[in-house]
């Protein structure tokens, strides 16, 4: 049982931290359309993200799947710009058509990505056999779970409140949160290494 809480807390802690922002961010613009009368879609994207983000990881124990570091590095970024983007081109249109298939591909596929990007660190903190690490790997993965849902409870809470009290309509705190990731992303992108390689 200490085992888990070992792994728990390191799926923790590896969202709910300072150092996470490309997680919170990507959150963030993920669940910033949504509403609490939503949670069901949020609840459903956010396990898509969490299962490609396991995936990779699973792939990267059994050495099936393998990216260089800088171009992870590079892609991390790109989704949550793509996911803010998105958000700022959708923005104002009814949600009632929306369909959750294409946004939910593109959560596991962003989820993928950014797995690859923790399995080096992943690798390294376990030692043995891959199928050593197939339990520590889903203890992780619920740790990821319950952060990322922490996280979506406040975004929520705080769309509420900015909202309700400030009275900014739905599609403005859409633009206003996909906007600052969007001018957040953009100087990570240009100075990533991979351009100085």
């Amino acid at each position: 049982m200490a085992d888990f809480w070992i792994y728990f807390n390191i799926g923790l802690k590896h969202v709910l931290s300072i150092f996470a922002y490309d997680h919170i961010l990507f959150l963030l613009a993920l669940t910033v359309p949504y509403e609490f009368k939503s949670w069901k879609k949020i609840l459903i994207l956010v396990s898509f993200f969490t299962l490609g983000h396991t995936l990779a990881l699973f792939l990267s124990v059994f050495n099936i799947l393998s990216i260089k570091s800088t171009v992870v590095e590079f892609l991390i970024p790109v989704t949550i710009l793509i996911a803010a983007l998105y958000n700022i081109i959708i923005s104002g249109k009814s949600s009632k058509k929306e369909n959750i298939t294409f946004v939910g591909f593109c959560t596991l596929f962003f989820g993928i990505i950014h797995g690859l990007g923790f399995s080096n660190y992943f690798n390294s903190i376990l030692s043995g056999k891959p199928t050593d690490k197939l339990l520590p790997l889903f203890e992780f993965a619920l740790g990821i779970e319950l952060a990322q849902i922490i996280i979506v409870i406040m975004a929520l809470l705080v769309a509420y409140i900015v909202q309700t009290l400030f009275k900014f309509s739905k599609r403005e705190w859409i633009l206003m949160v996909s906007a600052f990731t969007v001018g957040v992303i953009i100087p990570i992108l240009i100075q990533n290494e991979i351009w100085y390689k």
